[in-house]
């Protein structure tokens, strides 16, 4: 087990796992990934389902709509090499 370093020692923080998430939050606050949720939330409030969906998750298809799917399948969906593959 990593050294605890910080305040936090709750067993799944970041200070107790040592895990940084720096990376993350740059490329989460990129202007392409915030495009990109802002798209997912905006279809989702047209749908009515925005802040609802507690199973279901909207899934960019090849052809560029988007589709309700399931949240497990969506969020596995892996290609080879680590590139994700559309529906």
């Amino acid at each position: 087990m990593a050294k605890i370093t910080g305040k936090n020692t709750r067993p799944g923080s970041n200070k107790a796992t040592g895990r940084d998430y720096s990376k993350e939050k740059s490329y989460q606050s990129s202007p392409k990934r915030k495009a990109y949720r802002a798209e997912l939330n905006a279809e989702a409030r047209e749908r009515g389902i925005y802040g609802k969906r507690k199973s279901m998750d909207l899934s960019h298809t090849k052809d560029g709509k988007m589709v309700l799917e399931n949240k497990s399948k969506n969020r596995a969906r892996q290609g080879s090499n680590g590139k994700s593959t559309k529906k």
